[in-house]
């Protein structure tokens, strides 16, 4: 039986148009610009990307919330009380404390519903990684998986989800502590480009350090190509902090280098966009392992 409903958040950076297709149901996370509150949406209805990262580069600040257990709570119980079973899946914990607060709510429903199923699942992943785990999840749920069976697949595979990306502006990561001031400044000084990816615990790690941002997007498609797993057959998810033009390089390097046809590109949300910056673009792709 499939009659379970699938939720995530809005850090999967999914287009509202997949997240309708899919049928999924993604909670919103807040963010704070500038003193302003705001919700992250897949439609974007409280604030674009572009604005958000208009305000970024303008030198407003932007800071992060996680879900607490209650939003979580309003999400599953009206698919509870409607018979269905509920799986989450859910923004890194190396990111994030609010998976931890979805897990705590999920026991708590299911004392609750105690004829439904309730799992929540740390997808280890972020931005369109999270989204790219979350779309083959609803494709193995159209194979026919149940909740149970979808909950374990998602567990074997969360680590073939390979993230790589690279940042434009090392003063974000400074911000967040992933590099040093001392580093941010001398980087910056000789065009220096992190190229990074996320662990398997789910944190993000610088990897390589490229001069020239040209050179840091190659470097990108350069371990798909060491790592991807028949990449011509594969879909491949793109993101971006308001940088479409590097983005559509990226996807047209590995159209050329890896012969893939299925390309979905969208902007990183102000959650995780807070933290990475303007001019992020990001590659997700199925792996062998993740670095």
């Amino acid at each position: 039986m499939n009659d379970y409903k699938i939720i995530t958040d809005s850090t999967s950076d999914l287009p509202q148009g997949m997240v309708d297709d899919l049928g999924l149901h993604v909670i919103p996370m807040h963010f704070t610009v500038d003193g302003r509150d705001y919700l992250n949406t897949p439609d974007e209805k409280h604030l674009s990307s572009h604005a958000f990262y208009e305000l970024l580069r303008s030198g407003k600040a932007s800071t992060t919330a996680q879900v607490n257990g209650e939003v979580f709570k309003d999400a599953a119980k009206p698919y509870l009380a409607e018979g269905l079973d509920v799986l989450y899946l859910g923004f890194s914990s190396g990111l994030s404390s609010t998976y931890d607060s979805a897990r705590l709510a999920a026991e708590e429903l299911r004392a609750e519903f105690p004829g439904r199923k309730v799992a929540a699942v740390d997808t280890l992943a972020a931005s369109m990684g999270e989204g790219l785990l979350v779309w083959h999840a609803v494709r193995k749920k159209e194979e026919g998986l149940d909740v149970d069976a979808l909950a374990a697949w998602v567990m074997e595979n969360r680590l073939h989800l390979a993230h790589w990306f690279t940042v434009d502006d090392l003063n974000h990561l400074k911000r967040g502590g992933r590099v040093s001031g001392v580093s941010a400044l001398v980087g910056t000084a000789l065009s220096i480009k992190p190229v990074l990816h996320v662990d398997d615990e789910g944190h993000l790690i610088p990897v390589d350090k490229v001069r020239g941002r040209r050179n840091s997007l190659d470097a990108l498609v350069a371990h798909m190509k060491r790592t991807a797993v028949e990449p011509a057959s594969q879909t491949v998810f793109i993101s971006h902090g308001d940088a479409l033009q590097d983005a559509e390089y990226v996807a047209e390097r590995v159209r050329e280098t890896l012969g893939v046809t299925r390309i979905v590109i969208n902007p990183i949300g102000p959650v995780v966009g807070s933290h990475a910056g303007p001019g992020t673009v990001a590659l997700f792709f199925l792996a062998a392992k993740r670095l």
